[in-house]
């Protein structure tokens, strides 16, 4: 069950007992980061349900927040469905290339499959940040080079920062 809040006429917010989740207490994994989730086909908000679920019993990570989930209107390729948004952070001990291919097993595992740029999607997972450090190659870049420029992380970084 989910509280559902209309923003605008484009963007609509939903809350639930895992999204809106905040963990006081700490733990032995080293690094901070904050993972956008993002998807527009089939029923999102129960795989990102499942997803919390999966994130919670794997111990190479721990969640340490999620914010709510938004509804928002594609960008790039837009003759498609509204996509769900939100944010987790989350708390591990791999290195970030090691992070991001973790993110693409995972995404696989939720049945994503790569078409096109800004194709519809199952589950998209991205490295917003990644503790405070600065990545530039090829295959990955932190913080993330648009994340600023998008409603569907500054508003769900707005609610985990609140």
């Amino acid at each position: 069950m989910y509280l559902k809040r209309q923003l605008s006429e484009s963007l609509t917010t939903f809350k639930g007992l895992r999204f809106g989740y905040k963990k006081i207490k700490s733990n032995s994994h080293r690094y901070s980061v904050t993972v956008g989730i993002g998807g527009n086909v089939g029923d999102v908000k129960r795989r990102f349900e499942h997803l919390f679920v999966y994130l919670k019993r794997d111990k190479r990570v721990e969640i340490r927040r999620a914010s709510l989930i938004l509804k928002n209107p594609p960008f790039g390729f837009k003759p498609q469905d509204d996509f769900f948004n939100s944010i987790i952070v989350l708390q591990t001990n791999m290195q970030p290339i090691v992070f991001l291919d973790y993110l693409m097993r995972v995404e696989k595992k939720f049945a994503r499959r790569r078409s096109f740029a800004n194709a519809p999607r199952t589950l998209d997972l991205d490295i917003i940040f990644f503790d405070n450090r600065v990545v530039d190659l090829p295959k990955l870049q932190i913080p993330h080079p648009e994340w600023f420029k998008r409603d569907s992380v500054l508003i769900p970084l707005l609610d985990i920062y609140s």
